[in-house]
């Protein structure tokens, strides 16, 4: 892969604000699910609603932005000199983490037999959540080298322990994948994405190739008398290119905004690709409808129209009109996204095993819990500001 000359180097405000408000309200609406006597509109809809809501479109906006960052990403390291097996290196470690803290996080949840483990669920689950951060923890170069091992290598260590302390409701010993978790869909998305991205060298029409392909393996995936639906291989195969089409989607809007000689005000490329999002969702509708729970082509179509449009809005505010000072306020969860997804599990387990209630019952129903719920995700910035102010920062 050669070094794209006309991506941009800098540092691109609109993807860290979009990034920074997907993040705020990934926070607000996971803090919200738990709240009582809320707006159908402020939760996802149920699989067969033939409908969306904002909340549907917040985990296809995490996927995007990833899309988003990767051809910054590469060109990056071709510029530091990296080698191609150190690229790839990068790729798969980054990749697997992300799937194995999604697997610890849904087999904290459920499928465990508290009865036979030596633990509690609810302090597996602490740990669980906790151990990322000192194993994927940022360290300054200053840090001593050999308590950065300590705390790497001994994070490690917890969660293999932790692996073959999980009992399942079955009996057996060690966890499985019952599904990926939120992090470990999008490290396959990645995956699959970034692969195909290095070995077509990031070619816009060879990446075009690639949505098209994820949209049409979806849809035959979801038609249920397709001899292909029956391969256990290719469902899943097919299951997470429905996500690497939105992941696909920000890598073409980035390339077509960004891999150009000129700037431009007017992207008519991405306008006329946005409708044609629209148009592929509207005419798929009728077959598969509209479901985030089931990941049918409409939804992922409608969501990377959603988020194109909504980047091309940062896009003009930001890079066009330089008005830049509004986003501060987000910033501090683009630039730590990990730990801020991490860390609201990390406080609701600590709370649980020394059973203390954050806040009283009377703000975990209808409007006082939505209020708490956009105070939470505020109080989590600052948090973040916090964090990444003493270094603390999770580095995939």
């Amino acid at each position: 892969m050669k070094i794209k000359e006309n991506l941009s180097s800098k540092r691109v405000f609109s993807i860290d604000a979009l990034r920074g408000i997907t993040i705020f309200v990934m926070i607000f609406v996971n803090e919200l699910a738990s709240i009582k006597n809320v707006p159908q509109w402020m939760r996802h809809m149920p699989a067969d609603a033939d409908a969306m809501t904002f909340v549907d479109v917040v985990f296809p906006a995490f996927l995007f932005i990833v899309g988003m960052s990767i051809p910054f990403a590469f060109n990056a390291r071709l510029i530091k000199g990296d080698s191609p097996k150190t690229i790839w290196i990068h790729t798969l470690k980054r990749a697997l983490a992300l799937i194995i803290i999604g697997v610890f996080m849904v087999n904290a949840e459920y499928g465990y037999d508290a009865s036979k483990m030596l633990i509690t669920p609810v302090i597996w689950a602490l740990l669980a959540y906790a151990m990322p951060i000192p194993i994927w923890n940022k360290y300054t170069k200053d840090f001593p080298i050999w308590l950065k091992y300590t705390l790497q290598y001994g994070g490690m260590l917890v969660l293999a322990i932790l692996y073959f302390l999980y009992i399942q409701d079955n009996g057996e010993r060690g966890m499985t994948p019952k599904w990926w978790g939120i992090l470990g869909l999008i490290g396959w998305a990645y995956l699959f994405t970034v692969v195909y991205y290095w070995l077509v060298c990031g070619r816009l029409w060879a990446m075009t190739a690639f949505l098209v392909l994820c949209v049409v393996c979806n849809s035959i995936n979801l038609t249920e008398d397709t001899a292909l639906h029956q391969l256990s291989w290719f469902s899943f195969i097919a299951g997470h290119l429905t996500h690497a089409t939105l992941v696909t989607s920000g890598v073409i809007i980035s390339l077509l905004f960004f891999d150009r000689k000129t700037e431009v005000k007017i992207n008519w490329p991405v306008i006329g690709l946005t409708l044609l999002f629209l148009i592929t969702g509207y005419l798929l509708r009728p077959y598969f409808g509209i479901s985030k729970i089931k990941g049918t082509p409409s939804w992922t179509m409608f969501s990377a129209a959603i988020c194109t449009v909504l980047f091309y809005l940062l896009y003009w505010i930001m890079e066009i009109k330089k008005q830049t000072k509004w986003s501060e306020f987000f910033m501090p969860a683009a630039a730590n996204p990990l730990l801020i997804y991490i860390l609201p599990g990390v406080i609701y387990y600590f709370c649980k095993a020394l059973n203390f209630h954050i806040i009283p019952g009377y703000f975990r129903v209808g409007v006082p819990g939505i209020i708490w719920s956009l105070l939470f995700s505020t109080i989590m910035l600052f948090v973040m500001k916090i964090c990444n102010r003493y270094k603390i920062q999770l580095h995939l």
